[in-house]
């Protein structure tokens, strides 16, 4: 890569650097003109969005569809206003950001359809960034459809498709890319872990810390090729680019120890697999079916019962988790069961998280003897910087066992008591199911910022792979193009030159309406 001096500046010409070893390099002032210029070349940015240019105004019913006692239908674009105006039969908008009372009226009829609040949000300061009316009207379908007919018959609206609305408000610079799919999450959230999720990534956490660390970047990529280019100037600064080349290798520290929790939010986001198995007659399908309280599996005292793997999304403790009853571990009888406890064990190598289940009354039996040795000891000995898989080993039919006999031995592992025909022991049991799946999971209400979609993780990697790069070059020119990289990896990730195709994927998740 041949270093271009046109294509930060026609004006500023190549000067060689009398030290070409990074990083003992010297950088400009920051107060200096040639720094100022260089800053500015640096930093600038684009969403990579095209900002509808149509003049279109869209519209669409944002409440849910059926029944309701109010739905709300909104509009965005410059014929917002008038669209008001002709629906309301008056010359006047209502004060801004308040809600008035009008009597909604057919333009072409004039036969009232419905006595409704209206709320006009001139722009930029509305959702969108565009002018935008909201109409509250009764949730009734003959309403809701005769105001939807009504504005369609306004020139200049046509219907909005699914998600333009924050496409919009996206492309005008009220949302970044991460604050778009944090927006998305908080809609389709079904846990209170999701919902405390999204609210973060939607309130900026996500782009805020990709904003930093591009800004440290930027700063590393204006002091090197800053010294290309003036390198003998008696302006620059010694020991500040060596400071940069510190603040760079910290933050690929940073990016490491996220990379390594990148499953975490995409386990939170998706549901974490929990996966419930034991010898058979532990009583695996029961406790299956008091976790997602209904009757997924069938119970019965005959061993091999189930046979499949059972699978049910369930909220347990707050978190998503899809639950799998799987067949008793034991040598087949038939071809059918020998079937499903082959895929009980390959269902076990994908879980999560294991629920490993035995008979607290049979526990010197061969069967239990065996799950203890294969299935229990094989994952406890796993450290867990090594393995993702977690396990909690519950003993069940506590209620069979005798209060003044022994209870399980002292060579036990750890170990939760629990009765599912009586429920005692079910509280310890979720209590224990929560610390382990905000240790699966993360926990969304502290630490840093979570990533939740496979978009961040490759970014992510790419800007890691991008710094590997810049530590082992020598020559000044790839440095920069490595830092330029890097940089152009994390801004990509909050919106900045992102394909249309991209946005296409992000935003079809969207509901008509937003």
């Amino acid at each position: 890569i041949v270093h271009s001096p046109i294509r930060l500046h026609p004006c500023f010409p190549l000067v060689p650097a009398s030290e070409p070893q990074f990083p003992h390099l010297r950088t400009p002032d920051s107060g200096d003109a040639v720094w100022n210029v260089r800053w500015a070349l640096c930093t600038r940015r684009s969403s990579g969005a095209p900002v509808p240019g149509s003049g279109a105004t869209i519209f669409a019913l944002s409440s849910g569809q059926g029944r309701c006692g109010v739905a709300v239908i909104r509009t965005s674009g410059p014929a917002s206003g008038h669209a008001l105006r002709i629906l309301t039969a008056s010359g006047d908008l209502p004060p801004a950001r308040h809600a008035s009372l009008r009597l909604l009226s057919d333009p072409r009829s004039g036969e009232p359809l419905d006595r409704a609040l209206v709320l006009w949000f001139p722009g930029p300061k509305s959702f969108t960034g565009e002018d935008c009316v909201e109409f509250h009207v009764h949730g009734g379908p003959a309403v809701v459809s005769g105001v939807l007919q009504a504005l369609g018959n306004v020139p200049g609206l046509r219907p909005a498709e699914a998600g333009e609305f924050t496409r919009r408000a996206f492309a005008h610079g009220k949302l970044n890319l991460t604050e778009v799919e944090g927006l998305a999450d908080l809609i389709h959230a079904e846990t209170e872990a999701q919902r405390r999720q999204a609210l973060r990534q939607l309130d900026g956490e996500l782009g805020h810390l990709c904003r930093g660390w591009a800004e440290t970047l930027t700063k590393a990529l204006a002091h090197v090729e800053a010294y290309i280019d003036f390198g003998e100037d008696d302006n620059l600064e010694e020991g500040v680019l060596e400071q940069a080349d510190i603040e760079v290798r910290a933050l690929e520290v940073a990016l490491g120890a996220h990379l390594r929790d990148a499953r975490r939010g995409q386990r939170l986001r998706s549901g974490a697999h929990v996966v419930v198995t034991g010898p058979p007659n532990a009583g695996k399908s029961s406790l299956v079916n008091l976790l997602s309280r209904k009757p997924v599996s069938i119970v019965s005292p005959e061993p091999g019962t189930t046979r499949d793997v059972l699978e049910t999304p369930v909220d347990l403790a707050g978190f998503p988790v899809l639950l799998s009853d799987t067949a008793g571990l034991r040598e087949g009888v038939g071809p059918v069961e020998q079937e499903g406890v082959r895929r009980a064990r390959e269902r076990l190598e994908q879980a999560d998280l294991i629920l490993a289940m035995l008979d607290a009354s049979d526990l010197a039996s061969p069967s239990s003897c065996n799950f203890l040795a294969t299935v229990v000891a094989s994952v406890g000995a796993q450290s867990p910087s090594s393995s993702s898989q977690r396990l909690l080993l519950v003993l069940n039919k506590s209620d069979l066992l005798s209060t003044e006999g022994p209870g399980p031995g002292p060579d036990m592992p750890p170990h939760l008591l629990l009765s599912c025909v009586t429920g005692e022991g079910l509280d310890g049991l979720l209590e224990a199911l929560r610390k382990e799946l905000a240790a699966v999971c993360g926990d969304p209400s502290t630490g840093p910022p979570l990533l939740t979609r496979a978009r961040h993780q490759h970014h992510l990697q790419g800007c890691l792979d991008a710094l590997g790069h810049y530590k082992q070059s020598k020559d000044l020119a790839l440095v920069a193009e490595a830092l330029r990289v890097a940089r152009g990896h994390l801004t990509r990730l909050t919106g900045g030159g992102g394909t249309e195709e991209i946005l296409d994927i992000i935003f079809r998740d969207f509901c008509v309406g937003k």
